[in-house]
C-alpha cells in the first residue's frame, strides 16, 4: 500500500499572522505618597479634619488681614454684649448736670412708723447717659434706699443692687452707673428712725435707650463728619460678631490672635520634641545592643518626670513671675521632656528596618552609617513619624489651654484659647459666649488634628492595602 503524496506549495509556508492585545494595567503605577494620598481621600472624616486644619490655618494666619480689629481695643459701651448684629445708638444733646428734687420733710413724731413711699416715677425718659427718678416724700421716713434690678422683683423683695442711701428731704436721684440698654427695675425703699428698711416699697421700670452726643461719636470714630448730625439720627456702633468680653475688648480679634498662639506653641513644640526623638530614637536603634539598652533606660527615667513641677521650675528659672506668660517655659519644658515617646517608636522601626535585605546589600556596597540612616532608614519611618506629630499637636494644644486656664501658661493681655477660657469661666452663668467661643475652638481643633492623625495612620500603613 503506498502513501499518497502531499505536494506543498510555497502559499503554504506564508507566516501566519496572529492578533495580538496588548494587556492593559488595569491600575495606573502610583508611588507611596500618591496611594496614602488616594487611601486618605477615600476616608471622609479624615479628609474633612483636613480641610478644618487648613480653615483653622488660615484663621489663624489671614484673620488679621481680613478682621482689622485690635484684640487690646476696649469698648466701655459694649461690655459683655453678646454675639449679634452692631447696636445702634440715637444721637441725644451732651449730658448737663442735674440738681434734683428736694423737699422739706414733714414734722412727724419719731415713734410713728414712716409711711410707704409713692409716686415713684421717671424725671424724664431713661438713657444710657443717665436715669432720673422722682417719687413723694413719705411721711416719717428719714431717709431712702434706692436699689436696681435687671429683674422685676415682684413680690419676693429681690431688689437687686443696692445703688445709695439719701436723705428724708432728697426725693430723686441719677442713675449713672454702667446704664446699657436695657429695661431696669428701680426700687425706693423708706427707711426709719433706726434707719431700717420699711415695706411696702415702689418699683418702676425704665427701658434705657442708647444714646450718644455728636462729640462721643466723633471722637469714638463711629461717624467720619458728626457736624451733620441731629438729635435723633442713628449712628452704628462697631459690629462685634462673637460679642465682647468682660473688658469690651472683640472676642472675634481675640480668638484669631489666641489661634495663632495656641497653634504656634500646639506646633513649634511637637516639631522640636519629635525631631529630638527622631534622633535619639535612630542612635538607640541602629546601634543596638548596650548602648541602646542604657540609652532606652535614660528615656524611661524622662518619662517619669512630672511636668507641671519642671513647668514651675523653668518658670522660677527664667525670672517668670506672676502673672507674666510663660511660654518659653511650656516649650522647653515639653521639648525636654515629651520626647521619649517619639524615641520608642522610631527605635522599634530602626530595628526592624536594620534587618532588611536592601540594609544589607548596601553595607556590602560600603554604604556609611549616616548614608543607610538618613537616606533608607528614616524615609521609610517617616509615615510613623508623621502620625506620631499629627497626634502630638492636639496633646500639646491641650497642655498649653491647661496651664493657661490655671494660669500657669499665656496671661492677659496676651489672648490664647486657654486664658480666654479662663476669663470667661468667671461670667459663665451670666455671659456664656465669653467660655463658649474659646472652649469650642479648642475641642474643633483637638478632634480635627486627632482624626486626621488616625486618617493618616490607616493611609500610610502598606499593610492596610489588602484591605480595601
Amino acid at each position: 500500500m503506498s502513501k499518497a503524496e502531499v505536494r506543498f506549495e510555497p502559499a503554504d509556508f506564508q507566516p501566519a499572522v496572529v492578533e495580538r492585545r496588548p494587556q492593559k494595567i488595569s491600575r495606573p503605577s502610583l508611588s507611596y505618597w500618591q496611594d496614602a494620598w488616594r487611601r486618605l481621600k477615600l476616608n471622609p472624616r479624615a479628609l474633612f479634619s483636613l480641610y478644618l486644619v487648613i480653615a483653622l490655618f488660615l484663621f489663624a494666619v489671614a484673620g488679621p488681614w481680613v478682621w482689622r480689629v485690635d484684640p487690646a481695643s476696649q469698648d466701655v459701651d459694649q461690655i459683655d454684649r453678646p454675639p449679634g448684629m452692631p447696636p445702634i445708638a440715637a444721637v441725644g444733646e451732651p449730658y448737663t448736670p442735674w440738681e434734683g428734687v428736694t423737699v422739706a420733710p414733714p414734722s412727724t413724731n419719731s415713734n410713728t412708723p414712716p409711711g410707704a413711699v409713692t409716686g415713684l416715677r421717671l424725671a424724664q425718659p431713661a438713657t444710657t447717659q443717665a436715669v432720673r427718678l422722682v417719687w413723694d416724700s413719705a411721711p416719717g421716713a428719714t431717709g431712702y434706699s434706692i436699689y436696681r434690678n435687671v429683674y422685676d422683683p415682684g413680690d419676693e423683695r429681690v431688689l437687686g443692687l443696692p445703688l445709695t442711701q439719701v436723705g428724708a428731704e432728697q426725693v430723686s436721684y441719677e442713675d449713672r452707673l454702667d446704664l446699657k440698654p436695657l429695661r431696669y427695675w428701680y426700687s425706693v425703699v423708706a427707711l426709719d428712725a433706726d434707719g431700717a428698711e420699711v415695706a411696702p416699697y415702689a418699683t418702676v421700670s425704665a427701658d434705657a435707650s442708647f444714646v450718644v452726643s455728636k462729640d462721643e461719636a466723633q471722637s469714638r470714630g463711629w461717624v467720619k463728619d458728626a457736624s451733620a448730625l441731629k438729635p435723633g439720627d442713628k449712628v452704628t456702633l462697631p459690629s462685634h460678631p462673637f460679642g465682647t468680653d468682660s473688658l469690651g475688648r472683640d472676642m472675634l480679634a481675640r480668638l484669631i490672635y489666641g489661634a495663632r498662639t495656641s497653634l504656634f506653641i500646639g506646633i513649634f513644640a511637637p516639631l522640636l520634641f519629635v525631631l529630638v526623638g527622631i534622633i535619639y530614637g535612630s542612635a538607640a536603634g541602629f546601634v543596638g545592643g548596650r548602648v541602646d539598652s542604657i540609652l532606652m533606660r535614660f528615656a524611661d527615667f524622662i518619662v517619669a518626670l512630672p511636668f507641671l513641677l519642671f513647668m514651675i521650675l523653668f518658670k522660677i528659672a527664667f525670672g517668670i513671675g506672676p502673672g507674666e506668660s510663660g511660654i518659653l517655659p511650656m516649650v522647653v519644658a515639653l521639648v525636654l521632656l515629651d520626647w521619649p515617646g517619639t524615641a520608642r517608636l522610631v527605635r522599634g522601626q530602626i530595628l526592624q528596618i536594620r534587618e532588611e535585605g536592601y540594609i544589607g546589600a548596601s553595607r556590602l556596597l560600603g554604604a556609611r552609617t549616616g548614608y543607610l540612616v538618613f537616606r533608607h532608614m528614616i524615609p521609610n519611618t517617616i509615615g510613623v513619624i508623621l502620625v506620631t506629630l499629627t497626634f502630638a499637636i492636639p496633646s500639646v494644644i491641650f497642655v498649653e489651654a491647661f496651664l493657661s486656664f490655671i494660669g500657669m501658661g499665656v496671661a492677659p493681655p496676651t489672648p490664647s484659647w486657654g486664658s480666654m477660657s479662663n476669663d470667661g469661666i468667671r461670667t459663665m452663668l451670666s455671659h456664656p459666649h465669653e467660655l463658649i467661643f474659646p472652649a469650642i475652638f479648642i475641642s474643633v481643633t483637638v478632634l480635627a488634628f486627632n482624626l486626621l492623625g488616625d486618617g493618616l495612620r490607616d493611609a500610610l500603613d502598606v499593610r492596610m492595602r489588602g484591605r480595601e
